[in-house]
């Protein structure tokens, strides 16, 4: 490997997830381009579609794809487990109190019950972002429950 690993993520609206990406969950827009027909359709990519290039802190890349049709929706699955492929993308935190707080007003929605749960010395939680991708927060700080936790 050459690079930090990159992720595509197929959204129906680019602006609001770009915004929750960057805002909620600290990723910096490094640019957006356009995949015209005929790269995207030869290269399986079903066509035309727009991307927006995400940076995550730590190194790696959200590439948020829209499709010039509309994608098909993911499914139902309540719970990450429950669907094939892939099923979602972990951010690994200093302290995900704040981003915690912030998710709720940013359109995601909680997964675990309670929000935070402590495990093997650390902190999860996972929520669906505004399109209902599951999105899993970790952090290191299992000595210090944090909103919403559990024994």
């Amino acid at each position: 490997m050459t690079l930090p690993f990159e992720v595509g993520v197929v959204v129906r609206d680019l602006e609001l997830m770009e915004r929750f990406y960057c805002d909620v969950l600290g990723c910096r827009a490094e640019r957006r381009s356009v995949v015209p027909e005929a790269v995207g359709g030869p290269a399986g990519l079903g066509g035309e579609l727009a991307v927006a290039w995400l940076r995550v802190p730590s190194g790696g890349c959200v590439k948020l794809i829209l499709p010039r049709s509309d994608p098909v929706p993911a499914g139902a699955a309540a719970s990450p487990a429950g669907r094939q492929g892939l099923s979602y993308l972990t951010f690994h935190l200093d302290d995900m109190d704040p981003v915690v707080a912030a998710l709720p007003t940013a359109g995601a929605r909680p997964l675990s019950d309670p929000v935070v749960v402590r495990a093997r010395g650390r902190r999860i939680s996972f929520w669906a972002d505004p399109e209902g991708n599951v999105v899993e927060l970790v952090d290191a700080r299992a000595d210090d429950p944090g909103p919403g936790h559990s024994n």
